[in-house]
């Protein structure tokens, strides 16, 4: 796969569910109560529960290895979180490559949601070496 700085990588949308919200939360290991008890939530001054940042981490690595294939390394996911991702959202997923060296890609990622600008930041990563060409068939002798 041939990359350069400047690429786009088509839009990705995720339906922000009540249950990715929770499910993502536990997987994490993060039982802050603002992700899993609607009501607790709201005493704390949120309209519901919300999405916790290593949810958002991990489906934007997804996003970025989606695009690049199963056999892309993500080497570091730098992000900053801001409108919350609430139940019932949809979250839209864009990136554009800003460099491209050799094996080494690093992507800018941003997520909107209805609220406003979830996550900004980038993700690098390595892609593997290309397959080489196949050989011509040969002639029969």
């Amino acid at each position: 796969m041939r990359v350069e700085a400047g690429d786009v990588i088509p839009p990705l949308e995720i339906e922000i569910t009540r249950t990715l919200v929770v499910a993502g939360a536990i997987a994490s290991r993060d039982y802050q109560d603002v992700h899993h008890d609607p009501e607790l939530a709201r005493r704390r001054g949120s309209p519901d529960v919300f999405m916790n940042i290593l949810t958002t981490n991990g489906l934007v690595g997804r996003y970025v290895t989606d695009h690049f294939g199963p056999d892309a390394v993500l080497r570091k996911v730098a992000i900053r979180l801001g409108a919350p991702n609430y139940p019932g959202d949809t979250m839209v997923l864009t990136g554009t490559v800003e460099t491209a060296d050799g094996p080494t890609v690093t992507v800018r990622v941003i997520g909107d949601n209805g609220v406003g600008r979830h996550v900004t930041g980038t993700v690098t990563l390595t892609l593997p070496p290309p397959l080489p060409r196949p050989l011509p068939p040969r002639e029969a002798v």
